[in-house]
C-alpha cells in the first residue's frame, strides 16, 4: 500500500512538475546549474541513432525530434493536445474527417510549412511500412487506406490525407478515433519538407545538421548518428519563439547511474537520471535531496518470449505453461526494491498503471494490479506446477534459453537480468537461462528479426489509451515480437478499433479487459515493472514538463533562473 501511495503521488507530480530555485549555489551546497548562458545540459540514456521520423524507434530520439519539429498538435503541461502548426481543426459530424487549418510557420531554411509537407511525410511512412507505420493503421489511427498501403503495397497516394491548399490539411478516417488529436503530437505524424528531402542523397536525411530541417523550438547544431553528444540551439524563426527561454540544449549520453551522479555533482549536466544505490545516496545527501524529483516514465519493462521454431529449442516457449512457469518464478517486488530502486512499480498486468483512464468513470485501466493473480505473481509453488504441466506436454524437463538485454539502457538493467536468471533457476531447476548483453540497437535488431529466445525489453505508451499496448499482440503486428497469434484476441481488438464497440466507449473498455485477460492467461509476455525516473535537476532550472505518454520531457516552457 505504501508503494502504491508513493506511485500515485508520482503520477500527480506529472501534471506540472517544476524544479525551483535560483541560479546561484544554495546555502546548503546543492548543485548549481551546469548551464552557461541559458543552455541546458541534459542526460540521454541511449544513443540517438536517427532523427528520421520513419526510422526512430526510441524515446530519446523522439524527444530530440520533438525539440526540433512541431506537428499539428503539441502537448500542454497536463498532456492534453493543443494547437501547434495547426491553429485549429474541425471534425465532421460522423467523426471521420478532420480538417486542420495551418498557421504561418517556417522551416529553418526559410521555406513555409505547408499541408503538403504532412501529406508527403505520412505517405512516406506508410509506403516504407516501418516499425511505427502501425500508428496509421486500423489498430490505432485508422487513416483511410493505411492498411492496404502498409500491408499490401497499395499506392500511397490513396492514403486518406490531402492538401486542398497550402494551409488546409484534410484527414479521412475509416472509423471515428476518440484520441486522434492526441496522436498528432507523436513524431510519427510530423511533417517533412518534400523539396528539401528529395534533394538529399538517399539515406542521409536526419543524419547531420545539414540534412535536417526544423520548424520547431530548436534547430540542430551538432549531431552524428550514434555518438555520445549532440547539441541544439534556439530557433529564432520558430512561430512561437517568444515562448522559448532556453538558448539551447546540450545532450550527453551517460551510460551508468554512477557517471550520471558524478556529472551532476561536477555541474557538467543540469538534468540526469539515477537509479539503484545512487537514489538513496541522493535522498540522504543534504546537498542533493532538494534536487531530486521522481517522475513517472510510463515505460513498462517485461519479458518477451519468441514462440517460433527458429528459437528456444525449436519453439519450446510456444508452450503457454512454460511461459506461465517462468512468469510466476519472478519476484517483481524484489526487482524494484533491491535492483531498480528509483520508485518504479512492480507490475502484474499487460497494460501498465497510471497512464490510461476511462473518460466515463475516470478509473485507471490497470488500477487493480491483483486482477490476474491466477496467472502472474511471485508464487514458486504455482510456477513449479505450471512447469510440471509443460514438461509433460513437451516430453522433457530440461530447458536452456538465452535472454538478451541492453547493456546501454541503464546499469540497473543488467542487475535485473541477473536477478531474473537467479530467481527462475532457483524456482525451476530444469531451466537454465544464459545472459547475453548487447547494445539496445542490437537487441532490437534481434527481436525484429526473430533471432532470440527471451528478451528483457520495454514499451512506452505512444498515446493515452490501453490500445497502445494491446495493439502489439495482434497477429502479424510489426511489434508482436513473440509471434503469438489468437483469433479471439484479434477479433476483440478489431471490434475495439473498427467494429462493434467503436461508438460505445464502455463496451470498448470492457472488451479491452477481455483482450488483456487472454494475454495474461497465456503469458504472452511477463510484465515486470512500470518505470519511474529519479531525476536530479539543477537549482534554478524550472518548468521541464514530464509526461508518461509519447514525449517524456518537453522544454518549451523551461527556464534557467
Amino acid at each position: 500500500m505504501k508503494k502504491m501511495i508513493i506511485f500515485l503521488m508520482v503520477a500527480v507530480m506529472l501534471l506540472g512538475l517544476a524544479a525551483c530555485g535560483s541560479s546561484a549555489p544554495a546555502d546548503n551546497g546543492a548543485a548549481a546549474p551546469a548551464a552557461q548562458a541559458k543552455t541546458l545540459g541534459v542526460m540521454l540514456g541511449t544513443n540517438v541513432m536517427s532523427l528520421d521520423t520513419d526510422l526512430a524507434t526510441d524515446g530519446d530520439s523522439f524527444e530530440v525530434i520533438a525539440d526540433c519539429i512541431d506537428g499539428l498538435m503539441q502537448m500542454d503541461a497536463d498532456g492534453a493536445a493543443v494547437p501547434a502548426i495547426a491553429e485549429g481543426y474541425e471534425v465532421s459530424e460522423d467523426g471521420c474527417t478532420y480538417t486542420f487549418k495551418l498557421r504561418d510557420a517556417k522551416w529553418s531554411n526559410g521555406d513555409p510549412v505547408t499541408a503538403g509537407d504532412f501529406v508527403f511525410a505520412w505517405r512516406r511512412i506508410c509506403q516504407n511500412a516501418g516499425e511505427y507505420a502501425y500508428m496509421f493503421d486500423s489498430s490505432v489511427g485508422c487513416v483511410k487506406n493505411a492498411d492496404s498501403i502498409i500491408y499490401d503495397g497499395a499506392d500511397p497516394a490513396t492514403l486518406g490525407v490531402s492538401a486542398p491548399d497550402d494551409k488546409t490539411l484534410v484527414v479521412e478516417l475509416e472509423v471515428p478515433v476518440s484520441f486522434f488529436p492526441s496522436l498528432m503530437y507523436f513524431p510519427t505524424f510530423y511533417p517533412i519538407n518534400e523539396k528539401f528531402y528529395t534533394g538529399l542523397e538517399d539515406g542521409t536525411y536526419g543524419t547531420s545538421p545539414e540534412t535536417f530541417l526544423s520548424n520547431g523550438a530548436f534547430v540542430l547544431d551538432s549531431y552524428t548518428p550514434g555518438t555520445a553528444s549532440l547539441s541544439l540551439k534556439k530557433n529564432p524563426d520558430y512561430w512561437d519563439a517568444g515562448r522559448i527561454q532556453l538558448d539551447g540544449i546540450n545532450y550527453q549520453v551517460v551510460g551508468s547511474s554512477d557517471n550520471a551522479l558524478t556529472a551532476f555533482r561536477n555541474n557538467t549536466l543540469d538534468v540526469v537520471m539515477i537509479s539503484g544505490n545512487q537514489v538513496s545516496a541522493a535522498e540522504n545527501d543534504a546537498n542533493l535531496s532538494s534536487n531530486l524529483k521522481v517522475t513517472g516514465a510510463g515505460y513498462m519493462w517485461y519479458l518477451s518470449f519468441s514462440q517460433t521454431e527458429k528459437n528456444a529449442q525449436g519453439g519450446m516457449l510456444a508452450n503457454a505453461n512454460l511461459r506461465l512457469a517462468i512468469s510466476n518464478a519472478i519476484d517483481r517486488e524484489s526487482l524494484v526494491d533491491n535492483y531498480v530502486m528509483d520508485g518504479s512499480l512492480a507490475t502484474y498486468t499487460a497494460v501498465p498503471p497510471q497512464f490510461a483512464a476511462s473518460s466515463t468513470t475516470g478509473e485507471d485501466f490497470s488500477a487493480d494490479q491483483a486482477k490476474f493473480a491466477d496467472y502472474v505473481g511471485y508464487n514458486p509453488e504455482k510456477a513449479a506446477a505450471y512447469f510440471d504441466d509443460a514438461a509433460a506436454e513437451l516430453g522433457t524437463d530440461s530447458f536452456t534459453f538465452t535472454m538478451i538485454y541492453g547493456n546501454n539502457e541503464g546499469d540497473e538493467v543488467a542487475k535485473v537480468a541477473q536477478a531474473i536468471k537467479a530467481q527462475v533457476e532457483e524456482a525451476l531447476p530444469g531451466v537454465t537461462i544464459n545472459l547475453q548483453p548487447m547494445t539496445k540497437a542490437e537487441r532490437l535488431d534481434k527481436m525484429q528479426n526473430d533471432n532470440y529466445d527471451i528478451a528483457l525489453t520495454r514499451w512506452g505508451p505512444d498515446y493515452a489509451d490501453p490500445m497502445t499496448y494491446l495493439g502489439m499482440w495482434i497477429t502479424d503486428n510489426s511489434n508482436n515480437y513473440g509471434f503469438w497469434s489468437n483469433a479471439e484476441y484479434d477479433q476483440l481488438i478489431k471490434d475495439c478499433t473498427t467494429g462493434a464497440y467503436i461508438s460505445d466507449y464502455d463496451a470498448r473498455w470492457a472488451a479491452m479487459y477481455e483482450a488483456e485477460t487472454l494475454v495474461m492467461q497465456e503469458a504472452v509476455i511477463a510484465p515486470l515493472y512500470t518505470k519511474a525516473n529519479a531525476n536530479l535537476i539543477s537549482e534554478g532550472v524550472a518548468n521541464i514538463e514530464f509526461h508518461p505518454v509519447a514525449l517524456n520531457r518537453v522544454y518549451k516552457n523551461t527556464t534557467i533562473g
